[in-house]
C-alpha cells in the first residue's frame, strides 16, 4: 500500500502535513455493505525502536474473526500527542497489506478528527488506505462535554471551539465512557452505530480487544482462512 506522502521525521513537518492533509477527510457516509471490520493496534519492542502492528479482521455479522496478520518496522518518529499516526500508520500499512481478507471497515484504537487538527490517526489511516475508519478512543485529546447519563448507548456531543467533532458514549453502564469520531468515509451517527454494533460485554469493541490481545499478548485469533 503505497502511501499518498513521503513520511516525516521532523515535527513541524508532520503538523503542517497535518493541516493539509485535513481538508480531504470526508465525515460523510462512503460506503458499501459492511460485512469484515478490523481493529488495529500498535505496540514497541526492542527499547521502543521497532514497532510492532496487529490488525484483526472480523465479521460484522456475529464477529467472529476471519484474518489477522503481525508487522514489524523501525521506528522513525518520536512520541509526541497528537501527532501518533506518524510514529504508528507506516507499520499498520505493513500489516494491512498482509491480510487475505480485507476491512470494509476500520475501527482505530485512537481519534479521528477528536483531533486538535482534525487528523488523528483513524483519518490519516483512512486517507492513505482510502477505507472507511472510526477513531474510538479511550480518552480525551481534545474537546468538551455535558454530563454524560450512566446508562448502556448514552451519548453526548463532543465540542471544539463550537464545532462537533465527536461523541462521547457510554458502551457498558457504570464503566468509564469511549471517544468516538470519524475517521474517514464515515458519518457521526455511523460512527457510533458501528463502535455500538461491535461492542459485547466489555467497555471497548472487539475490535480493539482482539487487536490488542494479539499485538500485546500474543493471543491468536481462532480463524479459519485458506492462507495465513
Amino acid at each position: 500500500m503505497n502511501p499518498i506522502h513521503s513520511w516525516p521525521t521532523d515535527i513541524n513537518a508532520a503538523i503542517a502535513l497535518q493541516q493539509e492533509l485535513r481538508g480531504q477527510v470526508c465525515v460523510t457516509d462512503d460506503f458499501g455493505e459492511v460485512q469484515t471490520v478490523a481493529g488495529v493496534d500498535v505496540g514497541f519492542e526492542q527499547d521502543n525502536t521497532v514497532a510492532r502492528a496487529a490488525v484483526v479482521v472480523l465479521s460484522y455479522f456475529d464477529l467472529r474473526p476471519l484474518d489477522y496478520a503481525i508487522a514489524r518496522r523501525p521506528v522513525t518518529f518520536p512520541y509526541v500527542p497528537g501527532l501518533l499516526s506518524f510514529r504508528e500508520t507506516p507499520v499498520i500499512l505493513d500489516a494491512l497489506d498482509q491480510l487475505a481478507t480485507p476491512p470494509d471497515l476500520i475501527i482505530c484504537d485512537g481519534q479521528g478528527i477528536a483531533h486538535p487538527r482534525r487528523l488523528g490517526i483513524a483519518s490519516h489511516l483512512g486517507l492513505i488506505a482510502n477505507i472507511p475508519t472510526i477513531g474510538c478512543a479511550k480518552s480525551l485529546l481534545v474537546g468538551h462535554h455535558g454530563q454524560l447519563p450512566k446508562e448502556r448507548g448514552a451519548a453526548v456531543p463532543l465540542v471544539d471551539s463550537g464545532e462537533q467533532i465527536g461523541v462521547v458514549l457510554r458502551t457498558r453502564s457504570g464503566t468509564k465512557p469511549v471517544y468516538v469520531s470519524p475517521g474517514h468515509r464515515v458519518s457521526m451517527a455511523s460512527a457510533v452505530s458501528f463502535v455500538m454494533g461491535c461492542v459485547t460485554k466489555y467497555r471497548l469493541p472487539e475490535t480493539t480487544r482482539a487487536a490488542h490481545n494479539l499485538a500485546s499478548h500474543g493471543i491468536i485469533p481462532n480463524v479459519k482462512r485458506d492462507t495465513h
